[in-house]
């Protein structure tokens, strides 16, 4: 596996949520050595940040409604990160398949 992400990233992606309030959207990750996919949680400040960031392969955002959903894209564009639309909003990459192309939101 390929990292495509770096602490940097991580916080300002933890940051820009976590200063949305009321419009942040749940979160949740896949653990790239256990493969553990934790519950969905809305806690950006000391939740996301728990463990480091070292072994999340992603993380995907849930949106509730557009307007969330055009906020939360609006600021994925402005970070620049390797990314995805998914059925509940988006799926940020930690880590990507050596073969995998992978697009920036």
């Amino acid at each position: 596996m390929l990292s495509v992400m770096n602490n940097t990233k991580w916080e300002e992606l933890c940051s820009e949520m976590y200063e949305l309030k009321a419009s942040s959207p749940q979160w949740r990750t896949k653990d790239l050595t256990t493969g553990y996919l934790s519950p969905w949680d809305g806690d950006w400040f000391y939740h996301f940040r728990e463990g480091g960031f070292d072994s999340i392969e992603w993380v995907e955002l849930k949106t509730d409604s557009t307007t969330q959903y055009e906020i939360v894209l609006g600021i994925l564009k402005q970070i620049n990160l390797p990314g995805s639309k998914s059925k509940s909003g988006f799926k940020i990459y930690g880590y990507v398949p050596m073969s995998q192309y992978v697009e920036y939101i």
